[in-house]
């Protein structure tokens, strides 16, 4: 059997109709808002993320931060 083929069609173009300043951009999966209520959870922006590969890191730096920050107020 032969299947017939749709030819596939590259010039996808909105329509005038769409005013895409009224569509808002939803974040999706784990990133989206609601998933992050009453979790422990940060999203590090790619140049942070490079410096602090790993969860320990991330925690060891911020234990060092709130270790400094407690110094400087006593």
């Amino acid at each position: 059997m032969k299947k017939t083929s749709i030819p596939k069609q590259d010039d996808y173009e909105l329509k005038d109709e769409y005013d895409l300043s009224k569509m808002t951009i939803l974040p999706k999966g784990r990133f989206s808002p609601e998933r992050r209520i009453g979790l422990n959870i940060a999203v590090l922006e790619p140049d942070i993320a490079k410096a602090f590969p790993s969860d320990e890191e991330v925690n060891e730096a911020l234990r060092l931060l709130l270790k400094a920050s407690r110094i400087s107020h006593a």
